[in-house]
């Protein structure tokens, strides 16, 4: 009775090499997850520096950049509404029932404004 048989023996040797195993891989999947944040902290600081360069270059670029040109005033103005298609529209979308009297009203003071 003091000591155990073989079978004993060998089931008490696979409990022991079974927990090794599982600690072992333990500690590798934690080693491996401490890599990967570090890796991720790592990253994101050097996108944050990036993106500090980058405002920086742009300021610096808005700096010297020359100043913009007035265009010219041909150029600038905006085409001529045609008023009456514009109304016509309006009043075919009141008749149609998808703008009410005061959305008409409205959109007509715009255009006339």
């Amino acid at each position: 009775m003091g000591r155990p048989g073989l079978i004993g023996l060998a089931a008490r040797t696979a409990v022991v090499a079974g927990t090794a195993t599982a600690v072992s891989g333990s500690m590798q999947r934690n080693q491996q997850n401490k890599a990967e944040q570090q890796a991720q902290a790592e990253a994101y600081q050097a996108q944050q520096q990036q993106a500090q360069i980058d405002a920086a270059a742009q300021a610096a670029a808005a700096q010297y950049a020359p100043p913009p040109q007035a265009a010219p005033a041909a150029a600038a103005a905006a085409p001529a509404v045609d008023l009456v298609a514009e109304l016509q529209k309006l009043a075919g979308l009141k008749e149609a029932g998808v703008l009410s009297d005061d959305e008409f009203a409205a959109a007509k003071a715009r255009l006339l404004a």
